[in-house]
């Protein structure tokens, strides 16, 4: 039931908000409400796949032939971080004014999140395609409905790159249907072993690829992301930043390992994977605007997550999931520390900030541990998962890829630096701030999450260990 309930959820609460916006009482109410039965639905769920999977199988088919929802370790674990991000960026909407002139944000947000629940679940790849799809209206809704002229540009761009990758992505699954006559992942896994597939499978595996990394964000085609997410209200700007590239990545990680052989693309995807890193990273140390130098990291963080996935091993795939959650939370955080910098200064260009520490000593704690998380900082969450994959490089002799992961490391420690130097500790270039004030909910919901990421990195033994029960089960090299 848990997990028929983390679907649907926030996918009626999409349709309610459409007839309740004009109720702002009732609409912040029931919103709250329904991400806190979320919450409580996802935990459940994650109590339950720790025995075994859960499963439903919809419309009377069969499987492989019905529409098929499944959750093991690794998709609980997604939904349990989603349900635990979008309750706190709930809670900032409710004090945002841009977005409580606009209530259809709400449905279009719960429209997003029940999207990603349901990829995150889905196991075939048309429900898969489906459900990225309402993703992309979710999201092209939300850069819409600022009615300004760089809100439409913004969704211009986003659009183009999205549609692109859709269309690869159908004509990919269509060929994979033609080939197989099937889309189920396990009936996929089974057949892709046989030695009749091994002149198609391959091949449309990597344009299935191709359209997973332009969705993800990954170089040369990833310019849209810092041009595009910034234009969102700040609360929106963090739930995009913390999870949509991360459930492109989840997919990939999911059908490269255990429904489709992409063996043959590994090496490339290393390669690809380092230029990403690097790129990212260095655009986020180019700029000052506090919110392209996040959505550049979050480029370089895509670099990490495919340079595990193309190390192709369970060490490395632990350490990619662990990876991915970790980043999940932390680059949610960070958005929505820079939201308050910009409630408090006004400014998000980092040279018109400054003096924030003494204002509030407990704000700039809350930066740090997360910056120091992102950088990979022991024994942050973030050093786990780098850990494990940059370990895996070494041992698997790819000395260049592991070196790279390492400077990119060191660039985002400057980069982090800076917004610490910039925004907290060097004086206010005008007036300096007697304190931070922000309402009480804000402050709560960026202290748990702090709190989360921080106890993450000091007991990281339950997670990585759902994760190894996870790829123990499902993982096989070379499938």
């Amino acid at each position: 039931m848990s997990l028929l309930a983390t679907f649907l959820l926030p996918l009626a609460a999409a349709i309610i908000n459409v007839f309740i916006q004009s109720k702002p009482r009732y609409l912040i109410g029931f919103n709250l409400t329904i991400t806190l039965l979320l919450l409580m639905s996802a935990t459940h769920l994650l109590m339950m796949v720790e025995t075994e999977p859960q499963e439903i199988v919809f419309g009377g088919w069969p499987v492989p032939f019905g529409i098929e929802f499944f959750a093991d370790q690794l998709s609980a674990l997604l939904v349990m971080l989603i349900a635990i991000v979008s309750m706190v960026v709930i809670v900032f909407m409710v004090y945002w004014e841009s977005v409580l002139k606009k209530p259809a944000y709400f449905a279009l947000t719960q429209l997003l999140i029940a999207s990603a629940i349901a990829v995150s679940l889905a196991a075939d790849l048309f429900n898969l395609y489906v459900w990225f799809e309402l993703m992309l209206i979710a999201v092209l809704g939300l850069l819409v409905l600022g009615s300004k002229s760089w809100h439409t540009e913004a969704a211009i761009k986003y659009f183009a790159v999205s549609m692109l990758g859709t269309l690869l992505m159908l004509a990919a699954i269509g060929m994979i249907y033609g080939a197989s006559g099937h889309l189920n992942f396990d009936a996929l896994k089974d057949i892709s072993q046989q030695a009749e597939m091994a002149d198609y499978l391959p091949l449309y595996s990597g344009v299935l690829l191709v359209a997973l990394l332009l969705k993800i964000g990954a170089f040369p085609l990833f310019a849209w992301l810092p041009a595009a997410y910034h234009t969102l209200p700040a609360p929106l700007l963090a739930l995009a930043g913390g999870l949509l590239t991360k459930i492109s990545a989840y997919v990939l990680l999911r059908v490269s390992g255990q429904v489709l052989d992409m063996s043959l693309y590994y090496e490339a995807l290393g390669w690809l994977a380092v230029i990403t890193m690097l790129s990212g990273v260095l655009g986020a140390a180019y700029h000052w605007d506090l919110r392209r130098i996040l959505a550049f990291h979050i480029v370089s963080q895509i670099g990490f997550l495919l340079l595990g996935i193309a190390l192709a091993s369970p060490n490395a795939i632990t350490g990619t999931g662990f990876f991915m959650f970790h980043n999940i939370l932390v680059k949610t955080n960070l958005f929505l520390i820079a939201a308050i910098i910009w409630w408090t200064a006004g400014h998000y260009d980092l040279r018109k900030v400054g003096g924030l520490y003494p204002a509030s000593p407990l704000m700039a704690f809350l930066f740090l541990s997360s910056a120091l998380s992102l950088v990979g900082a022991p024994p942050t969450s973030g050093f786990w998962g780098k850990l494990m994959i940059i370990q895996e490089t070494f041992y698997q002799q790819q000395f260049v890829w592991g070196a790279a992961a390492l400077l990119t490391g060191l660039l985002t420690l400057y980069s982090m630096s800076k917004i610490w130097v910039e925004s907290f500790w060097k004086p206010h270039p005008e007036k300096p701030f007697t304190k931070i004030s922000v309402p009480l909910p804000m402050m709560i919901s960026l202290v748990l999450l702090s709190a989360l990421i921080l106890l993450m990195g000091l007991i990281p033994e339950p997670i990585i260990a759902l994760l190894k029960i996870y790829q123990d089960h499902f993982w096989e090299v070379g499938v």
